[in-house]
């Protein structure tokens, strides 16, 4: 799968395209739906299948540190929709060229001269263009006069409701990751490489591996934790936050693995968010925070081994 950061750099489809845009933040089941969707329709009408996503997303473009928590980044989205059959992931930068956009504008520019759109398939609740005036109405009206079918997104329900992003950030808030697990259709993960860290927990004896986030994760806590590295799997325990006790300013995870002792610095590894311990905390010393890290051990160990 090609990504390409512009429609220039993806080139427009000579005999045209199968087109989805969206956010696809987590890439969850009923996204994966779409996907599904898109390809059957791409492999039936000859024609590439393109993903059309937005990096930052716009919501966190207009409300910055007041936007939804992010599931995924743009490099986790990609490794979730290479196999997936999409021909090309287009990765457009959500800036003030594109806020400013119209919404007969960003189809004439975009679907429809920018990548020869045959057929699109978009969500039900699908906005777009300044100030959100763009609609599934104004897709197909324009989709008549220009040559582009048009039809809705497949939903997914489970538990009584649509499967959405909002509702997977809901369930991991609330600390409830096995309905997390069933919208995703997988446990929630974070995908990141590895990072020098302060080196703190080694000295401690819980030496950790440090994943360093740019954007607000979706939940806060202590949790057991399954760590893919290199195909191989690791139990451990990971905190999620801000570390209060520490600084209580850069978000970290930093995970610490049973009987694991290499060296994997800049290597990428999956972690895999098995059940909440409890939430983050500050404590009144370095020697309270040592003692609760050992007990967190001690839980995250009885919950690997139930199973």
């Amino acid at each position: 799968m090609k990504l390409a950061r512009s429609i220039q750099a993806c080139g427009k489809p000579e005999m045209g395209c199968v087109l989805t845009i969206g956010n696809f933040d987590g890439v969850h089941r009923g996204h994966r739906e779409v996907v599904r969707g898109l390809v059957e329709r791409s492999r039936k009408m000859g024609l590439p299948a393109i993903l059309m996503t937005f990096f930052p997303t716009p919501q966190e473009y207009f409300r910055a540190e007041e936007a939804a928590p992010r599931l995924t980044s743009l490099t986790t989205r990609y490794l979730y929709l290479k196999d997936s059959g999409i021909d090309t992931l287009i990765a457009l930068p959500f800036n003030r060229s594109l806020a400013q956009t119209s919404a007969e504008d960003f189809i004439l520019e975009y679907i429809v001269e920018g990548l020869n759109t045959r057929f699109l398939m978009a969500g039900h609740d699908f906005r777009f263009g300044s100030r959100r005036r763009g609609d599934y109405a104004m897709l197909k009206s324009f989709g008549l006069d220009h040559g582009f079918e048009l039809t809705r997104c497949t939903t997914v329900e489970e538990a009584g409701g649509r499967i959405s992003s909002t509702r997977i950030r809901q369930a991991l808030n609330d600390g409830d990751l096995k309905l997390a697990e069933r919208l995703l259709g997988r446990r929630y993960e974070i995908i990141g490489r590895v990072q020098h860290g302060d080196q703190r927990g080694r000295r401690w004896g819980f030496p950790t591996l440090n994943l360093p986030f740019m954007h607000k994760p979706p939940m806060f806590g202590v949790f057991a934790v399954r760590v893919d590295i290199d195909a191989q799997m690791h139990e451990g325990v990971a905190n999620l936050g801000a570390r209060p006790t520490v600084d209580g300013e850069r978000i970290l995870l930093e995970v610490h693995l049973f009987d694991f002792s290499q060296e994997v610095y800049g290597r990428r590894v999956r972690v895999e968010f098995i059940q909440k311990i409890r939430d983050e905390q500050r404590f009144d010393s370095f020697d309270a925070l040592k003692q609760q890290i050992a007990e967190d051990c001690k839980t995250a160990q009885l919950i690997h081994k139930s199973g």
